[in-house]
């Protein structure tokens, strides 16, 4: 089978008070995926195929981020997590903020 990408979203998250990498890269998943109900994903599924759920999050200290917690933000698919230096620390503030870049893709059984 070969996967197919169909989605590609985008967001943004903050940590305003404390600089928690995973926090912001939480919020930035949330932040991507808030606005998108997928439908078409489901024949994909029901037909026995899958959904690969790629995730890249950009934080000031990507080794910080507890990517298994990133990934429950994902309700649905195999969730990879990758986190890379990126994102922004605001000089003389506690506030880190990250950026996420998810792409779903889809195997679809019959191929």
């Amino acid at each position: 089978m070969r996967a197919r990408a169909l989605v590609h979203e985008f967001g943004m998250g903050v940590d305003v008070h404390g600089r928690d990498s995973t926090k912001a890269a939480c919020r930035a998943v949330a932040d991507a995926i808030r606005h998108s109900s997928l439908p078409l994903l489901r024949p994909y599924l029901e037909g026995g195929g899958r959904i690969l759920v790629d995730v890249t999050v950009g934080v000031p200290d990507p080794d910080a981020v507890d990517v298994e917690r990133v990934q429950r933000e994902l309700p649905v698919g195999e969730v990879t997590v990758c986190a890379v230096e990126g994102g922004l620390r605001v000089p003389g503030a506690d506030t880190l903020l990250a950026c996420a870049a998810i792409t779903v893709c889809v195997e679809d059984a019959r191929d």
